[in-house]
C-alpha cells in the first residue's frame, strides 16, 4: 500500500505545481534582471550537463575521442550548421578516432 500512497503524493505535488504557474502568473511577475538570470542559469546548466556527458565515463575519464567529438559538433552549431550536419560531424568524429585507437 506504501508505493500506492508515495505515487498519489508524487501525483498531487506535480498536479499543484503544474497549477502554481497558470495561478500566480499575475501575482508574481520577475524583474528583467531576474528574467535574465535565469535564462544564464538554464544555459549553465545544459553546459554543465554537456561537460559531464562528454568528459565522464562511469567513474571514470572517457577518453579523448569522446571530447573530440563534442567539440566538433560545438563549432559547428556555433557556427549554425544544420543540426543533422552536427551530429553527424561529431559521431564521425569520435568514430574515427576510436577506430584509429584513440580512447
Amino acid at each position: 500500500m506504501l508505493p500506492l500512497t508515495a505515487i498519489a503524493v508524487l501525483a498531487a505535488g506535480t498536479l499543484a505545481f503544474r497549477l502554481a504557474g497558470p495561478l500566480l502568473h499575475r501575482r508574481l511577475a520577475p524583474g528583467e534582471r531576474t528574467r535574465a538570470l535565469l535564462a544564464d542559469a538554464a544555459t549553465v546548466l545544459l553546459v554543465a550537463l554537456v561537460a559531464t556527458a562528454a568528459l565522464t565515463e562511469g567513474q571514470g575519464a572517457a577518453g579523448w575521442s569522446r571530447p573530440a567529438g563534442v567539440l566538433v559538433g560545438g563549432a559547428l552549431a556555433l557556427r549554425r550548421a544544420p543540426l543533422l550536419a552536427v551530429v553527424v560531424a561529431a559521431a564521425g568524429t569520435t568514430a574515427v578516432l576510436r577506430l584509429s585507437g584513440l580512447p
